[in-house]
């Protein structure tokens, strides 16, 4: 099932940056943190305004959710994580700075 506030919130979020979603990163995670600041190197401080995480509350809804997003055209590729991965994030690609 699709979260549609989540979908509204980061939809949301992203436009108000002004590219395109396929600028974006979107993905799914048990430990959002983790992903967005470590893995894929996303700055917290200057650039966390286009960074948003959002809590889906279970698996398949994080799943659905991610893979909507994908649909729109966020990048990104579903089939991630595990049972405990209900967090749906998304941040805006930096060149040389973040990893997708």
């Amino acid at each position: 099932m699709i979260n549609d506030t989540i979908v509204n919130n980061i939809k949301n979020h992203a436009d108000k940056e002004g590219s395109s979603y396929c600028n974006w990163y979107c993905g799914i995670a048990a430990d959002p943190d983790r992903r967005l600041f470590n893995d894929h190197n996303v700055p917290k401080g200057e650039g966390k305004a286009w960074w948003i995480k959002e809590n889906a509350g279970t698996e398949q809804t994080a799943r659905d959710t991610e893979e909507y997003l994908l649909e729109l055209g966020f990048d990104g590729d579903s089939g991630g994580g595990d049972y405990t991965t209900i967090h749906v994030y998304a941040y805006k690609k930096i060149p040389g700075v973040t990893q997708e």
